[in-house]
């Protein structure tokens, strides 16, 4: 749908006049109404163009995958037992005075 934005924004000003009329607050009613409709209507685009792009890709799948692997860098050792050189940590810190 490539009318996402503006069907989201006329939906959200009905919804918001409705709201607005039984409130007794038809400019809040209507505000409120822009920017839930505004918001949706995005939402519309994005998932719309979202399914535009799948199809263009041809695999229909969801386009998850499986990833192996490790995303630590230089985490290996150059000790022979694996082991870490790391020195533990800070130091204790101070006490407090009177």
């Amino acid at each position: 749908m490539k009318a996402g934005l503006p069907a989201g924004i006329g939906v959200g000003i009905a919804i918001g006049v409705a709201l607005g009329l039984a409130l007794d607050n038809l400019a809040l009613g209507i505000a409120l109404g822009v920017a839930i409709g505004a918001g949706s209507g995005v939402a519309m685009m994005g998932s719309g163009a979202a399914k535009e792009k799948d199809k263009k890709k041809g695999d229909g799948g969801d386009g998850g995958g499986t990833y192996t692997g490790s995303s630590s860098k230089g985490s290996k050792s150059d000790d022979p037992d694996g082991s870490g050189d790391g020195d533990g940590g800070g130091d204790g810190g101070g006490g407090g005075g009177d």
